[in-house]
């Protein structure tokens, strides 16, 4: 079964980075396309970032356009997210998953990232 371990999150000041980490195991990770989505407090789940198989193409929300940037290493069968200058309203958990993640999918635990203003 597919398992999804984020990690990396913490509080940061805004103005700030970090780097989210996802180690992915149960799943021919070169194979597929990944994804970082976050969820805020009383809000739905939204979409942040993809990258291809290849980690040759990449797209981003509007939100985080020129701030974040997805990477991966399939020889570590991982996917991450440098972001830089962060904002109060980046402030959710973080999850990674297949992109598109399609119905039933499971889900990590997710990592907290918190900005102060």
């Amino acid at each position: 079964q597919v398992q999804l371990v984020e990690s990396g999150g913490g509080l940061v000041q805004a103005g700030g980075s970090l780097r989210l980490s996802c180690a992915a195991s149960g799943l021919t990770f070169r194979a597929y396309s990944m994804g970082w989505f976050r969820q805020a407090p009383g809000k739905e789940r939204e979409f942040v970032a993809r990258i291809s198989s290849s980690g040759g193409l990449t797209y981003y929300a509007d939100s985080v356009k020129g701030r974040f940037t997805i990477s991966r290493d399939n020889a570590k069968n991982t996917v991450y997210l440098q972001m830089n200058d962060v904002k109060p309203e980046d402030t959710a958990v973080y999850n990674c998953n297949k992109h598109p993640p399609g119905n039933g999918a499971s889900w990590g635990p997710g990592t907290q990232v918190t900005v102060s203003s």
